[in-house]
């Protein structure tokens, strides 16, 4: 279980950046657990490995 802190570090955004993508469900899934937003570390690898491999978005 990672706190908000370690993806961050891990995949090296601010705080903001992953607060905002759980904000509008873009990010990697996360929970709550009390007041504290967790994500497990097989969940954020699973969502790194599907940004990694899906098309981008080009505009």
């Amino acid at each position: 279980m990672l706190t908000l802190q370690e993806p961050c570090a891990f995949l090296r955004v601010p705080e903001g950046t992953l607060r905002y993508s759980r904000h509008l469900g873009s990010g990697p899934r996360s929970f709550k657990l009390g007041r504290h937003v967790r994500y497990w570390r097989a969940d954020l690898i699973l969502w790194l490995s599907e940004q990694t491999n899906s098309p981008q978005n080009h505009r």
